[in-house]
């Protein structure tokens, strides 16, 4: 029973990093690009959604204007999460894998009204963590 703690350890850090499923793809050269990073959530502000008279989200503005929005899931139908991308969809296509030092590796799975060219948004749980990231301007690599 020794090394039940150096178990629980590992256990526990798998727990809190999450496992690893945003990877490089094997056997293509990553490139470097230069890009505006910024965060969002899935709140009201960041995705553009209000609620109607029955309570229900909908899209606030655009083409979608009035439509039924389901809260927390990407243009693609996956559900938001840590790793998760919004980018330009004629610059990178989806499941474009992406390194940003300070974020991690992600996957592009959404898209936004605002972003255009080289600016991506990465997805965070809360709006005070998507504020606390920011707006900057950095190399970022990517594996398309």
């Amino acid at each position: 029973m020794k090394f039940f703690p150096a178990l629980l350890l590992a256990a526990s850090i798998l727990f809190v990093s999450g496992c690893a499923s945003h990877r490089p793809p094997r056997g293509t050269t990553p490139q470097q690009h230069w890009m505006e990073v910024t965060g969002y959530c899935d709140c009201k502000k960041c995705c553009g959604w209000e609620r109607n008279w029955y309570g229900r989200p909908i899209y606030a503005y655009g083409s979608l204007k009035g439509k039924r929005k389901k809260v927390g899931y990407t243009s693609t139908g996956v559900k938001a999460g840590k790793g998760t991308i919004a980018a330009d969809p004629k610059r990178y296509r989806m499941g474009t894998t992406m390194h940003i030092k300070g974020y991690g590796y992600g996957t592009v799975e959404d898209v936004g009204g605002a972003i255009k060219g080289n600016r991506i948004d990465l997805f965070f749980k809360s709006h005070k963590e998507a504020l606390r990231w920011g707006r900057k301007k950095m190399m970022v690599t990517v594996w398309r």
